[in-house]
């Protein structure tokens, strides 16, 4: 999810402009295939949780009246269907998965978007968000960040994953192309020789992921066993293909672990290109999926035997044409300001720093003296500019770019929401679209979901003096080199489109406490506590 086309086309574009096609030597993974299968035996239930980029529920209701997903309607009807999971923010793929996997928005897993900027390296840290910005950013730093970086240090220690909490619960685990992995096994990513001198990288990198990692070509465990789509062609084994014949080769040869991560990133790029309303990849997806339940005798079985869990990532809004002017030009609002370029390290000279990720952004005052209010100022006079928002101690304060009504929050007060979570609210709620009952102390959302919590879980997630803006449906945001999707779809904000994805549940009558993705960890260990 990035300027979405997802982090994983990214990574694939990094490591192909390196230059090169030879095959790499890799050594084999035996060992995860040794320790992978579970050992509470073929009568407790497995849990396969199946995170499709950019799933929305407008397109599965669609194609189930069309029926044309019979293998989703199948998963529906002998399961359980939420269309309206509340998402991380901003709303990208690694941030997003960073939440689903330690159960934490932003502020405690530390991981701020697909590209941010470090106070403590002076640097934007980008993981991938298109071709033009991964040039000018570096191959090299782009690949470290998110090879070795990403899992290693940017993501809060201190925070557990599922995998490292399933590790102490004895229980087996496994990650399929999944960004993140950490875990408490050791593995090694290796590195094609067509990478390593250009990109300054060495042939192996040591990680720490769950008992079962498979990461395209980077690292199969099936390499000696299973011819895989892996080429340079295949994406190098990022594609949805790769994900699938490896969770059935777990199933054949009778090794899932007791919880199996599977990340599917075909979708994301289709709906990027055509807009939100393609459903040419939910079928191919449908179709793939009844490839996977084929790995049983019967779909019955495979119910009897595994909890099926499907989630979307993100949603996605309809990016205008390019004759309505879609695209906000953040540059043009500082031509009097020392913007960093990308790739290199700010000065003391140094004033405003731009990190977007697509229909969001964070705009980072590298100057103390200049507060961020004005820079807010300067935003708002743009009508197709959503919401700019900031943190002044405890304080949040949030302003609609177009009348410039403004509202401030923190956290504790008198006011509770759905979630539970107590709040201060004063001044303009119409400004997060916020339905409050003053006489019974409670708080509603509208347009924004959870936007109180999301916005500051992006607000706090990390060092500096910086604002987070977003974009009215229809529009995006860009910077010198930021990718675009005039017609097409793209995602990063806090609206409704954007924020709410689907979640199937079959296998269990079990539900979450929440529907957000945070909430699904949780989930998750209970299920696996009864097994």
């Amino acid at each position: 999810m990035r300027t979405k086309k997802s982090l994983f086309l990214m990574m694939i574009f990094t490591l192909i402009m390196a230059l090169g096609c030879q095959k790499q030597e890799i050594a084999p993974k035996e060992q995860d295939l040794v320790r992978v299968k579970s050992i509470k035996g073929e009568d407790s239930k497995k849990v396969i949780l199946l995170q499709i980029d950019s799933l929305m529920a407008q397109a599965i209701d669609r194609g189930i009246a069309q029926k044309e997903l019979p293998t989703i309607q199948f998963l529906i009807e002998n399961g359980q269907y939420y269309k309206n999971v509340v998402s991380s923010f901003p709303t990208m793929s690694v941030t997003i998965d960073c939440s689903l996997l330690t159960g934490a928005y932003p502020d405690r897993h530390h991981v701020p978007g697909l590209i941010w900027y470090s106070m403590k390296d002076r640097k934007l840290i980008n993981y991938g968000t298109g071709p033009m910005e991964v040039i000018k950013h570096g191959v090299d730093p782009v690949l470290v960040d998110a090879l070795v970086n990403l899992n290693g240090s940017h993501l809060n220690r201190k925070l557990p994953t599922i995998y490292e909490d399933l590790a102490r619960l004895g229980l087996k685990s496994g990650s399929i192309n999944g960004l993140i992995y950490r875990g408490n096994m050791d593995h090694n990513l290796t590195i094609p020789p067509w990478i390593q001198v250009p990109a300054s990288l060495p042939k192996t990198i040591p990680v720490k992921g769950p008992d079962f990692l498979a990461l395209g070509s980077l690292s199969d465990p099936l390499e000696d066993i299973k011819k895989m789509p892996d080429g340079l062609i295949s994406r190098m084994g990022l594609n949805n293909q790769f994900s699938v014949e490896t969770v059935k080769y777990l199933i054949e040869a009778n090794k899932l672990p007791d919880f199996l991560y599977v990340y599917l990133p075909d979708l994301d790029q289709k709906l990027h290109k055509k807009g939100p309303s393609e459903l040419d990849g939910v079928k191919k997806l449908d179709q793939q999926l009844h490839s996977l339940l084929q790995s049983f005798d019967s779909p019955k079985e495979a119910l009897d035997k595994v909890i099926f869990i499907l989630v979307g990532d993100s949603g996605m809004t309809q990016i205008l044409p390019a004759r309505e002017n879609p695209v906000i030009d953040l540059p043009s609002f500082f031509s009097g300001y020392k913007i960093l370029p990308q790739g290199e390290t700010a000065t003391g000279e140094t004033e405003i720093v731009l990190a977007v990720n697509e229909t969001m952004a964070y705009v980072y005052n590298l100057k103390a003296d200049k507060p961020l209010r004005d820079i807010a100022d300067l935003l708002k006079t743009d009508p197709r500019i959503d919401i700019i928002s900031w943190k002044e101690k405890e304080w949040i304060y949030a302003i609609q770019g177009e009348n410039s009504k403004e509202l401030r929050f923190k956290a504790n007060g008198k006011l509770i929401d759905p979630y539970q979570q107590k709040w201060t609210v004063e001044q303009n709620a119409e400004v997060l679209d916020l339905k409050i009952n003053t006489q019974h102390h409670t708080l509603k959302y509208g347009h924004y979901p959870d936007v109180l919590q999301r916005l500051s879980g992006a607000l706090f997630s990390h060092p500096g003096n910086y604002l987070v803006v977003t974009a009215k449906p229809g529009y995006e945001l860009a910077g010198t080199s930021s990718p675009t999707h005039k017609g097409g779809g793209g995602h990063g904000s806090l609206g409704q489109a954007e924020s709410l994805v689907p979640l199937i549940v079959s296998g269990t009558d079990q539900k979450p406490q929440y529907l957000r993705l945070i909430d699904v960890k949780s989930f998750l260990l209970k299920l696996l506590a009864k097994q």
